[in-house]
């Protein structure tokens, strides 16, 4: 079997599909989806100019105790998940968080089908009603995009979010506090775990804004037989100071 030279030459596969233009969402549409998947190819995870406006981040920040937007919240420290708390948007979406589920999902899909090929894995359907719909097939029907808080000491346990059967294998973090600023500490760090190697620890500092696309699970890398599976953890460094928030956008449903 011949091996690929890179993780993104393989044949046939097409070029990204055009965000669609969204008035409140404007930064998609000038995003270059080829590069982004290079960089996630290179590195495990790849960092998105600014997609929100101050506004929009405000919002959501300022939404964070809000009442009647969540269908639960989870406090770390009680489930030994790290120390902070986040909360899990209730349906329906707040219409900015549904925006972006639905808007980032095409390119995303188109990125992961590209890597079910490698993989030999399932592919999945190119519009995210779609996939709501595998999933509640599934029995899974709870939204899972959520929003995350952590104050001084706060932090998150490497994890992966998987709440089902059907998991899409790439999600999107945005950074809606600025570092630096508003808190210091709180770097993402992942664990990509090789296999018959030692574990690859990658930090990222994302600036204010910026998304961090990365795998739910796990990623393809070239090995002598064409590509093999590459598990990956995700979590948070301790908070130094300050407040830190982040906007977490999962594809798929959980049961």
């Amino acid at each position: 079997m011949t091996v690929a030279t890179t993780l993104f030459d393989l044949p046939g596969d097409g070029a990204a599909p055009a965000v669609a233009p969204h008035t409140e969402l404007s930064a998609l549409s000038d995003l270059d989806w080829e590069s982004l998947y290079a960089r996630l190819n290179d590195n495990g995870v790849a960092l998105t100019p600014p997609l929100l406006t101050r506004d929009q981040r405000a919002a959501l920040i300022n939404g964070f105790d809000a009442e009647g937007l969540y269908r639960g919240t989870v406090v770390m420290q009680r489930h030994d998940f790290g120390r902070g708390t986040y909360k899990y948007y209730a349906d329906p979406l707040p219409p900015l968080v549904r925006a972006l589920r639905e808007t980032l999902y095409p390119p995303m899909a188109w990125m992961a089908n590209r890597w079910a090929r490698m993989l030999g894995e399932r592919t999945f359907p190119t519009a995210h009603a779609d996939l709501v719909a595998e999933c509640a097939a599934a029995g899974q029907r709870r939204p899972t995009p959520l929003i995350l808080r952590y104050g001084v000491g706060d932090y998150s346990c490497l994890h992966q979010d998987i709440y089902g059967d059907v998991v899409f294998p790439l999600q999107i973090a945005i950074m809606l506090n600025q570092p630096g600023v508003d808190f210091t500490g709180g770097e993402n760090v992942f664990v990509e775990q090789r296999p018959r190697s030692q574990s690859r620890a990658i930090v990222v500092k994302p600036e204010l804004g910026q998304g961090m696309i990365f795998p739910v699970r796990h990623r393809p890398c070239p090995s002598a037989g064409g590509y093999r599976r590459h598990a990956m953890r995700h979590g948070t460094n301790a908070v130094e100071s300050g407040t830190r928030t982040v906007l977490g956008v999962i594809f798929h449903n959980a049961r």
